[in-house]
């Protein structure tokens, strides 16, 4: 039961990873530090649906 997130830059807004995770296993909203190539530094990125 995996299912398929975008994650989104919390400073430029823009959707630019995308991943899967366990619903039921966690049911918290993922957040990741992760590079975005727009704001060119590592950002927190945010699931979206």
């Amino acid at each position: 039961m995996r299912d398929i997130i975008q994650l989104q830059c919390t400073d430029c807004k823009r959707r630019n990873y995308s991943k899967t995770r366990n619903k039921k296993a966690k049911p918290q909203k993922m957040e990741l530090k992760k590079y975005c190539p727009w704001c060119q530094k590592h950002t927190e990125h945010k699931e979206t649906k």
